[in-house]
């Protein structure tokens, strides 16, 4: 039975509240930051850690920092169980409370809020997953999907795998394993494409949501194929079970590569047969940074989080982090560019257009070292990062390669292309209404 969504609001916010004073929770001198979330269900052992790791950063804002500006984060969670459906009804339950941004973490819901943001003037942040097209500023001025697309992440596996060149691959055969939804099917254009202009084997294994814990007959037809690499883009339980049905099949780990999404206890499943086990990153796992030791004393260890001490540094808890630095850099990014201490949506819309976090703005903010550097613009905003591959050694991730840029030549113009068929499909989709602040 369902629960009505805007109890679960209620209870988001009674139980993971940044601890405001009493009565301030949506005061008009704080920023309302809703997020959504998905602690329950297939997906728990994914969306917890990151759910965890978002609220950590922004309570520890608010208690050493006193918010953003010197105005308090207002925030709660929605639990969404990654359906699209709750998600929309989330989203319908937050609108009201002038959110300045939202977090959908699902490629499905994020599909669907696409054309509600520049009406309703609500800035979308899907954080490296969602639409790959969205990454062009000029035709999604209300879409923000750094620092890297799905897009870019399979042309960066290629190119690892073919040692700098995806052009190396012609005429292996590759295997695409993938989550048969909004998410998995995002790369699937640009997998056919370069298949085809590349000249390799492409051989696709989806898993539907419902067999993510059944994927044996997957893995019977990869056995029967033996792909010269296998490329995964999974979620939820289907990581664990994948990667542990790839050691019962004995597929050679170092054939197997996943985009940034499999966690440390995904690899750690399938216990000393998963060392070797790849994926691409962007950022630090691990939890020797400054801004992590401030959560840790400020938040978890005075209970104002549901975090167990040793999730902290995992990498979806980290990647949490991240998504909740880039809210707060848009937030102070705003505030920077209006003057206004209480920014709206559309002011924190062109603060996340004017990102920049460089070594230095990371140091300022105890991440030195944690993350790629990278920028937005108002005509970017991905910007299109380079990411390395991360190998699981048995006990931990270990960096193994230099950064991998993205095939730029091959993804951009299909890019262009995908975005500009996305505006002419949906009549009257609007223009900017604004000139760009910057290029």
């Amino acid at each position: 039975m369902r629960t009505n969504m805007l109890q679960k609001v209620a209870i988001g916010a009674l139980a993971l509240s940044l601890a405001l004073p009493a009565g301030a929770a949506y005061a008009e001198d704080s920023i309302y930051v809703p997020l959504f979330t998905y602690r329950t269900g297939p997906f728990a052992g994914s969306g917890t850690p990151i759910a965890n790791g978002m609220h950590d950063y922004l309570t520890m804002l608010n208690e050493r920092d006193g918010g953003i500006g010197g105005v308090k984060l207002a925030v709660d969670e929605c639990e969404t169980g990654y359906d699209t459906k709750k998600g929309l009804e989330c989203y319908d339950a937050v609108k009201p409370k002038n959110p300045v941004i939202v977090n959908p973490w699902s490629t499905g819901i994020t599909l669907s809020l696409i054309p509600k943001a520049s009406v309703d003037k609500i800035p979308i942040l899907s954080m490296a997953y969602g639409l790959s097209a969205s990454a062009k500023g000029d035709v999604f001025p209300w879409i923000f999907n750094p620092p890297a697309t799905y897009w870019d992440g399979l042309s960066e596996i290629l190119k690892y795998a073919g040692g700098g060149s995806i052009d190396a691959l012609k005429g292996k055969t590759i295997g695409y394993l993938y989550f048969d939804a909004a998410f998995g099917r995002e790369a699937l254009p640009f997998f056919q494409s370069l298949a085809k202009d590349v000249g390799f084997n492409l051989k696709l294994y989806p898993v539907a949501p419902a067999d993510m814990q059944n994927q044996s007959s997957k893995w019977l037809d990869i056995r029967r194929d033996n792909p010269d690499l296998l490329v995964m883009y999974g979620w939820g339980a289907m990581n664990p079970t994948a990667i542990k049905e790839a050691v019962k099949a004995e597929f050679p780990m170092d054939k197997f590569v996943s985009i940034w999404w499999p966690n440390d206890p995904d690899a750690a499943a399938a216990g000393d047969g998963a060392k070797g086990f790849k994926e691409l990153n962007w950022h630090g796992a691990g939890s020797n940074y400054p801004a992590l030791a401030d959560i840790q004393k400020l938040v978890i260890d005075a209970g104002k989080s549901q975090t167990p001490k040793s999730q902290v540094g995992e990498v979806l808890y980290n990647r949490g982090v991240y998504n909740s630095m880039l809210i707060a850099e848009g937030i102070a990014q705003a505030q920077k560019i209006t003057g206004k201490k209480v920014v709206t949506g559309e002011d924190v819309r062109r603060g996340l257009e004017n990102l920049n976090l460089d070594e230095a703005r990371q140091k300022e903010l105890g991440l030195a070292g944690f993350a790629v550097p990278f920028k937005t613009t108002c005509a970017d905003h991905n910007s299109h990062s380079a990411t390395f591959v991360q190998q699981w050694d048995g006990a931990k991730w270990t960096k193994v390669s230099d950064l991998i840029g993205p095939d730029s030549a091959r993804v951009q113009p299909l890019l262009d292309e995908a975005a500009k068929a996305y505006a002419e499909k949906n009549a009257g989709w609007p223009a900017r209404t604004e000139a760009c602040d910057n290029k």
